[in-house]
């Protein structure tokens, strides 16, 4: 019928990886949409199966599980407590939750993301806004050591992710997703502008918030960056299901970015 999804299936889903590059001992960093895939048997648990079945017991997948929700210098925080009164806002921030790395679900990264997440054997890191979670030989080496002033960068997973030569993975998601490129904005510049962030975490203590200063990360001109980059640099595109998938080395992303932030974006002193 018009406009109805096709049916994807296991097999279809994992000759689709194949096609696409997907090979036995890669280190994947997958960002995705299940909905853009289809209808899925299985739905995002066959997606993952099939993806870690084409990874081989040597590779290692990792994705973004960050949250917001609990964060007060976030969007999503903003939109909530827009038209709020005073007392209002007390009464939402008193009960945002705080992060717990074993527990707290992710915000906005999608199904497939908190599947792995949620899988026996990942491993999740501390940051209480922006960490990973990672299943495969790798994982401990990825995910460990997420400094909590380090959104993004030198002490964050995907610093790790770069030098572990992993791929990006895009499933059904445009550049504007890719996670990458924001270890160039920590790149590019001596000194690249900085801001305060603050979440409420669960250290094992009791609900508390924290505060922290890093670099201001800045998705807003990442379509337009990974347009260029996909002219410039061989990123293998192909369907998985009905969805657009891209993939290309994590240290083409970052080091093509770093270049592309130098050259695009407003000089710094």
């Amino acid at each position: 019928m018009p406009g109805q999804k096709i049916m994807v299936n296991y097999a279809r889903i994992s000759r689709d990886f194949s096609a696409l590059g997907v090979e036995p001992g890669q280190v994947v960093l997958l960002h995705s949409s299940l909905s853009s895939i289809g209808r899925v048997e299985g739905g995002e648990h066959t997606v993952v199966a099939a993806l870690r079945e084409s990874l081989g017991p040597h590779g290692t997948l990792a994705v973004p599980t960050g949250t917001s929700a609990n964060s007060d210098t976030s969007p999503i925080y903003r939109a909530a407590v827009a038209g709020m009164s005073a007392d209002e806002i007390a009464g939402h921030r008193s009960h945002m939750p705080a992060y717990a790395p074993a527990s707290t679900p992710s915000n906005l990264m999608g199904v497939i993301a908190e599947h792995v997440r949620t899988l026996p054997g990942a491993r999740r890191s501390a940051h209480p806004q922006t960490s990973f979670a990672a299943i495969g030989p790798h994982s401990a080496a990825i995910i460990d050591g997420h400094a909590r002033d380090c959104l993004l960068g030198e002490r964050s997973p995907l610093a790790r992710l770069y030098e572990a030569g992993a791929l990006v993975l895009l499933l059904g998601v445009g550049y504007d997703k890719c996670t990458a490129f924001h270890l160039a904005e920590y790149r590019y510049h001596p000194d690249p502008p900085r801001r305060s962030y603050r979440a409420v975490v669960d250290d094992g203590e009791g609900r508390a918030w924290c505060e922290f200063e890093d670099v201001h990360v800045d998705d807003s001109d990442f379509a337009r960056l990974g347009a260029d980059f996909e002219r410039a640099v061989d990123v293998r595109c192909g369907p998985v299901g009905a969805a657009r998938a891209r993939l290309f080395p994590l240290t083409a992303a970052v080091d093509y970015a770093a270049a592309w932030f130098t050259a695009n974006r407003a000089p710094l002193p």
